[in-house]
């Protein structure tokens, strides 16, 4: 939790609170429906907060935007962005009716207004966003397959609609077919070994209407 108060001074004294509660709610929530593995849950601050928001050290999101995280698992990363943002809307979506509801609960219990979550799959969504953001949970190529489409024709942030992803280690292979791909160390911005390999994808994608 320091951490996150050293990454991000700016906190109002309700986000504060909103970080400091989810260690508690991650703890109850996974001894009933295991969302966060063991051995992780004690470094749920550094390996899922903090990765979550690694994010927002390379977009901030403007009230009113639309982003959607696909393949949320407990909430990672639309929870700790939808705490930042609050005035940004999240949709958090994912396959496993029972990953939904914790998410759905602790955003209940952090009375976040600004999140919405539910099961489905990337390829029944019919809105569209500026961004959609995710954290591995496939490849790229597959991963664009998923949300082509989905994004708003206009762009109002600093960088241009699209996606906006987590993933760690050598990319190269898996990004060759992306030229517009851009690649963001999060080791520049945190200090954890954890994030020696750990990097935020952005690429755009075009609207089609």
């Amino acid at each position: 939790m320091e951490e996150i108060l050293v990454q991000f001074p700016n906190l109002t004294p309700l986000q504060i609170n909103q970080f400091t509660k989810l260690y508690d709610l991650y703890q109850d929530w996974n001894a009933k429906i295991n969302v966060i593995s063991r051995k992780d849950i004690d470094e749920l601050y550094t390996k899922h907060i903090l990765h979550s928001l690694g994010i927002a050290k390379i977009m901030e999101f403007k009230p009113n935007a639309d982003v959607m995280d696909v393949g949320t698992g407990g909430g990672f990363p639309a929870i700790p962005l939808a705490i930042l943002f609050p005035e940004t809307n999240f949709y958090a979506i994912d396959v496993i009716a029972k990953k939904i509801k914790v998410v759905n609960e602790i955003a209940t219990a952090l009375q976040l207004k600004n999140i919405k979550a539910e099961q489905k799959r990337a390829e029944l969504v019919t809105e569209k966003f500026d961004f959609i953001v995710s954290r591995a949970v496939t490849n790229m190529p597959d991963f664009v397959t998923w949300v082509k489409g989905k994004t708003k024709k206009q762009s109002v942030h600093d960088l241009e609609n699209g996606i906006l992803y987590l993933k760690g280690g050598d990319l190269s292979e898996e990004l060759k077919d992306f030229p517009k791909a851009t690649l963001y160390n999060l080791s520049d911005f945190f200090t954890d070994d954890f994030f020696e390999t750990k990097k935020v994808v952005h690429l755009p994608l075009k609207f089609k209407g």
